[in-house]
């Protein structure tokens, strides 16, 4: 039997009228929930550092205008102006798309590259992903709780300068595709987002050291040929270590990768590439019998 369509899929106009809703149901659950939301900046940045990150923002992707790049550069500008020096009280909710408000052309945001069902497209306001990615590992590496998170399911590009476990990113789309935390700790903390050069940086920070410090580890990142196409794997965890001793006091798995690779599998390392079983994937067939 066929998929009965959305009311969103029958045309731009259902697609927006559904959109309208989705964001008004937003701010009415917003509006009667309990959360507190952080709202209070300050200039002077709290005095202990908890983690601290910088990601290339114009990375060398194949087919994609240049042009969204340095866009998506103006995007993230913007965007960091609005989360810099937030406070983040004991209890209060951090929201992205309420910090950062709705990214429209009025306010100077520009075309950059969108992703959305697995396609690469363009759109006003493109790019805010990697402000958001940049936040949420700040946060993993801290005993702040993620209450709001969208995993990108796919993966679309190779590896070129990665530094963070794959899969540690977040969608965002506004306002209803968001991303939240809520500090549960008994201190304050801090966010702090700037650019330099070509480079998106943050930091978050508090009044005094908790008392464990946080760890990601990737492990069994490898790329696999399965029946439907290729996929890259992986496992996440996050260590809890406790900052007196360097003891682990938890290891908690908290991602595990299974993505369909959206690139030409032809960009993938043969030295990452691997059969289930565990041996080396031979792209010759010959060979491959021959093992």
């Amino acid at each position: 039997m066929a998929r009965r369509k959305l009311f969103c899929e029958y045309g731009p106009v259902c697609y927006r009228i559904s959109l309208r809703k989705e964001r008004l149901l937003r701010r009415v659950q917003d509006l009667t929930g309990r959360q507190r939301f952080a709202s209070t900046r300050q200039a002077e940045p709290l005095p202990a550092l908890v983690k601290g990150h910088c990601s290339v923002i114009r990375r060398r992707l194949a087919g994609v205008d240049p042009r969204l790049q340095e866009g998506k550069a103006r995007n993230l500008e913007l965007a960091a102006a609005q989360v810099n020096g937030l406070i983040i009280a004991p209890g209060e909710t951090f929201s992205f798309w309420r910090t950062v408000g709705n990214a429209t052309r009025r306010k100077g945001y520009q075309e950059g590259l969108t992703i959305s069902g697995g396609q690469l497209g363009r759109g006003i306001g493109g790019g805010l992903c990697q402000l958001a990615n940049l936040i949420h590992w700040l946060v993993l590496n801290s005993p702040l709780t993620v209450t709001e998170l969208h995993h990108h399911s796919d993966a679309l590009f190779p590896d070129e300068r990665r530094t963070v476990p794959f899969g540690t990113g977040t969608s965002v789309f506004y306002n209803n595709v968001d991303y939240r935390f809520r500090n549960d700790s008994d201190q304050p903390v801090q966010l702090l987002v700037w650019l330099r050069e070509d480079e998106l940086c943050g930091e978050l920070r508090c009044l005094r050291p908790f008392p464990c410090r946080y760890r990601l580890v990737e492990e069994n990142s490898h790329y696999a040929r399965l029946d439907d196409g290729y996929y890259r794997l992986s496992q996440v965890y996050k260590l809890t270590i406790d900052r007196a001793s360097g003891r682990t006091l938890r290891r908690e798995l908290i991602l595990d990768n299974h993505s369909r690779v959206l690139f030409d599998p032809a960009l993938i390392p043969p030295e990452e590439l691997r059969r289930e079983d565990g041996g080396q994937w031979c792209p010759d067939p010959q060979k491959e019998n021959a093992v």
